[in-house]
């Protein structure tokens, strides 16, 4: 428990990874408005990576370009042009006809100059009732506005006009008196949704968005028509269009759209229900299409494509006879503007300039090939366990990983979580945040790398520290691109061990002054030291005169049983340089005994948090420190373990010595005297193979013939202390044999 609360509680991989992960889901809630921007831009290159999609044939636009314009001059046009239309339309037997334009204002080229000759002809009172008719009829004839209505009334295509609904007072600039208000609305009572379902008991419509005041059509023209819808859209935070809602309420009255009564009635009016809960809006029913939303009444839109996805007619062309027959046989005909100088443009995902009656083309046909994008509330439960689960990753991989293997995982959790969410958008239209799962992921793998670099900097100096006076340079530079090497605790590796010592160093010290034993042993370190770091030792310690060096570590030596040995002859070399030295200098010269041993020990670093010190441990290391030791009993320099001979046999001389047992040790080792190099070695070649052959023969209990070999030894190389030593035990055994089961075993009793 104490552990796992240190672990919340300091800066760590794991920490990080929690707290950050938790900011980041803190961050997805409270919904910065740059980050939700950007999560917008990400829908677009979804939209443009899944590409064009076809569009529902039965849906044309009869659009206002500018060829129309050129052609039948400035817009707007006599609605007599538009009467034209509409009955060109019927005739051809469109099925409906939707306007994305408004006519809220009576026809300005209406009936201005027949008013005034009326006018002025009463004012003559000639009381002439032909002309008086022929004013009359001229009058019905020339009233653009009537003709229009007549066309719609007339059509057998179902006329959906459109209106513009006032989103606020302020929006308007002034102030509309509430019954002007109540009025607009009876006028456009059959844009209300005919059912509104209450499933629960508290339905909300709270959420749904609120009007002002509609601006609605001239009331010729709305009693004519089947019925009409708002053509208001609501752009997202940067300027694009995405959503449409569908419900735009007034008060309790709650009004639908243009796209909405189109596809209500080119369906033949099945029943149209709007489902609330308390929650807010829980979709639309129509017929046996169900149209999702948010709980707001918002439907996302799925864009086909840019524009010209949905076939174009110039009303010009359509009005002038310039369109096959039958081209809009049970067709659903928008009409809107498409030419710039009208300016009913949108910003969508596939172009910055978007006709905005192509917009509800593209609602239209989402709803009648249910091909719909959403954005359920459960959603989002989802992309905060993908936010959780990428920072989890993240944070558990990249601490484990180098840099270049964690950039690259980094790379392909990236490109992982972006393909899998335009899979699931081009393929199920849902809309996944890829924003704030890959923010997790770029601010975690950032955080874990810059705690890594600052970790492993501390590593660095703690290693610099640690080692700058144990090993050489190069294998400081070596450990520092592996910090994670120096850790409490060891592990168990085969090293090599060296230890030396000087000899009768008390009686030494003994003749020289503080000051003089101090640089004595500086000097005499320092040169030993610099033997060790040559052949990529480990300086374990100095203990009074001797010194400890681990050979394999904490850098891998393949080679270190080699590499001990070349150590050990090269300090007799340098000693015997500083002897002649010293000796010209009227101090004293000394030898030195050094026992190597190769075996499984525990290496690393070890002591407390705040002090610790590399070394090694183990039987091997004990044993080594035994056999320097040993060099008392057999008057040598160089003594090494069985292990180290067998791995440098081929390099080196080396003197079977004898067959010890260690004490409290049960298995006996073999040890060896270390003469020298193959190709310069300190002992005759042909002396080391007699010594060798002497003592297989004493272990054959052959003691006159051992004692013969080993005096012919002795008079050649009369130094040699191990014969002679060997030529006691052998008059020994003669006079008091061993027992039967001697294994020709010396049992060392000191260490």
């Amino acid at each position: 428990m104490n552990k796992t609360v240190r672990s919340l509680t300091t800066i760590n991989p794991l920490s990080i990874t929690i707290y950050l992960t938790l900011l980041i889901v803190v961050v997805f809630f409270i919904g910065p408005s740059f980050l939700e921007v950007v999560e917008l831009k990400t829908l677009d290159l979804r939209f443009k990576s899944r590409g064009f999609m076809q569009a529902n044939d039965a849906i044309v636009l009869a659009v206002i370009d500018e060829k129309s314009l050129d052609k039948e001059g400035r817009w707007p046009w006599p609605r007599s042009k538009i009467a034209r239309l509409v009955d060109y339309l019927s005739d051809d037997e469109a099925k409906v006809i939707g306007f994305d334009i408004g006519f809220l204002e009576p026809d300005e080229n209406n009936l201005s100059f027949i008013q005034q000759l009326e006018s002025k002809l009463g004012s003559l009172r000639l009381n002439n009732k032909e002309l008086e008719r022929f004013l009359s009829e001229s009058k019905m004839l020339a009233d653009n506005d009537r003709i229009l209505a007549h066309s719609i009334k007339q059509s057998k295509a179902k006329v959906i006009l459109g209106y513009f609904l006032h989103m606020d007072q302020k929006s308007l600039g002034y102030e509309i008196e509430s019954q002007v208000i109540d009025n607009r609305i009876a006028q456009i009572s059959k844009s209300k949704y005919p059912v509104v379902q209450f499933p629960e008991k508290y339905a909300n419509i709270g959420l749904l968005i609120d009007a002002y005041s509609p601006e609605v059509n001239i009331p010729i023209l709305n009693q004519s028509a089947d019925s009409s819808g708002y053509f208001n859209m609501f752009p997202d935070l940067d300027g694009a269009v995405r959503w449409i809602p569908l419900m735009i309420k007034r008060r309790q009255e709650i009004l639908s759209p243009l796209s909405i009564q189109c596809v209500w009635h080119y369906l033949d009016r099945p029943p149209l229900i709007l489902k609330m809960a308390s929650y807010g809006v829980q979709g639309i029913q129509m017929g046996d299409i169900s149209i999702p939303t948010d709980e707001t009444g918002q439907m996302m839109i799925n864009y086909l494509g840019p524009p010209k996805t949905f076939t174009h007619y110039p009303i010009t062309d359509i009005i002038n006879n310039r369109i096959p027959k039958g081209t809009f046989k049970d067709k659903m005909v928008l009409v809107g503007a498409t030419a710039s100088a009208i300016y009913d443009m949108r910003n969508t995902p596939f172009s910055l300039v978007y006709p905005g009656v192509e917009v509800h083309a593209t609602i239209i046909d989402n709803i009648l090939g249910q091909n719909f994008l959403i954005r359920p509330d459960w959603i989002k439960i989802l992309d905060v366990l993908a936010i959780i689960l990428m920072g989890v990753v993240t944070g558990l991989v990249i601490p484990r990983l180098n840099a270049v293997k964690g950039i690259l995982f980094a790379i392909c959790l990236f490109i992982a979580h972006i393909l899998l969410s335009r899979l699931f958008f081009v393929n199920y239209g849902l809309w996944f945040n890829i924003t704030y799962p890959l923010a997790a992921l770029i601010v975690l793998y950032v955080s874990h790398i810059i705690y890594k670099y600052v970790t492993e900097e501390r590593e660095r100096k703690k290693i610099k520290g640690a080692f700058t006076y144990y090993v050489s340079s190069s294998v400081v530079n070596e450990m520092l691109k592996h910090p994670e090497k120096l850790k409490l605790g060891g592990e168990r590796k085969e090293l090599t061990v060296l230890f030396s010592d000087i000899k009768d160093f008390t009686t030494i010290a003994e003749g020289l002054t503080p000051e003089e034993l101090v640089n004595l042993l500086n000097e005499y370190l320092t040169v030993m030291t610099d033997v060790v770091f040559k052949y990529d030792g480990t300086l374990d310690k100095y203990i009074g005169d001797a010194i400890m060096a681990v050979y394999g570590a904490p850098l891998d030596l393949p080679d270190h049983p080699f590499k001990a040995c070349q150590s050990a002859l090269e300090m007799i070399k340098e000693l015997q340089k500083l002897n002649e030295k010293w000796i010209g200098e009227g101090r004293q010269a000394f030898d030195i005994r050094i026992g190597i041993n190769t075996g499984p020990m525990m290496v690393g670093n070890m002591g407390s948090k705040q002090r610790f010190d590399f070394t090694a441990m183990g039987d091997s290391v004990n044993l080594g420190s035994r056999l320097e030791g040993a060099n008392k009993s057999y008057k040598t320099s160089i003594i090494i373990g069985e292990l180290t001979y067998d791995r440098v046999r081929n390099e080196f001389v080396c003197m079977e010595l004898d067959s010890v047992r260690v004490k409290g040790k049960k298995k006996p080792v073999k040890i060896y005297n270390l003469v020298g190099n193959k190709d310069l070695p300190g002992i005759p070649e042909e002396i080391v193979i007699q010594f060798n052959e002497a003592v297989t023969v004493y272990k054959e209990r052959k003691w006159d013939e051992a004692i013969h070999i080993f005096e012919n030894i002795a008079a050649v190389d009369p130094d040699l202390y191990a014969a002679q030593l060997y030529i006691e035990r052998c008059n020994n055994f003669k006079n008091s044999p061993p027992p039967p089961d001697w294994d020709g075993v010396y049992v060392m009793t000191s260490k």
